[in-house]
């Protein structure tokens, strides 16, 4: 098909989409970056290898898996209809990315209360490469935060209905890359000592 071809709308629907996943990859590469230096690091004397990451990281990647599921099936009953239910999930969306912020700053706490620090005299390489990877998804997550509220607003607005959908895509493709992001960080942080 060629790409020329189409409604302005079709075309202004692909424009856009491929502007998303221009983003995603540019994303993909800082992150692949951010872990090929923190693998290289690994190699260095004063590495800690019994350091052991707060189980409140587990539990927030546990609520950032659930936030992507609620997400994908208010995203389905946005598009069939059932807008109750699409907001009633959308708001536990919402609800569990906040508690997913709740628990990344938990596990910082728990890992100052370890005696690990990320700055200073008293920081290590090993915390200080969590505190970016970490750091740099949150950022990543405010933006997510961000449109997961346009798309709650739009919806209220009665913006998406079968045929136009959209804003809902896109936010929902960022979300779930958002989310995916931060599992694999928390694999690679939790296995690659």
């Amino acid at each position: 098909m060629d790409l020329t071809e189409g409604s302005e709308n079709n075309k202004h629907s692909r424009a856009k989409k491929m502007m998303l996943w221009f983003g995603i990859i540019s994303m993909v590469m800082m992150f692949a970056g951010l872990t090929s230096a923190y693998v290289v690091s690994k190699t260095r004397p004063d590495w800690l290898t019994e350091f052991e990451m707060p189980q409140a990281f587990l539990w927030s990647t546990l609520t950032i898996a659930a936030s992507s599921i609620t997400f994908f099936l208010a995203r389905t009953s946005i598009a069939k209809g059932k807008r109750k239910n699409g907001s009633a999930l959308l708001i536990g969306t919402l609800v569990l990315a906040i508690l997913f912020v709740v628990f990344q700053f938990k596990g910082f706490t728990d890992i100052v209360s370890m005696g690990y620090y990320f700055t200073g005299s008293e920081s290590n390489i090993t915390t200080s490469f969590i505190y970016i990877l970490v750091v740099a998804h949150l950022a990543h997550l405010a933006a997510g935060l961000i449109v997961l509220l346009v798309v709650i607003y739009n919806h209220f607005k009665q913006r998406y209905h079968k045929g136009q959908m959209l804003g809902i895509e896109l936010g929902a493709t960022f979300w779930h890359f958002v989310d995916f992001l931060w599992i694999y960080l928390f694999v690679f942080l939790y296995f690659f000592r």
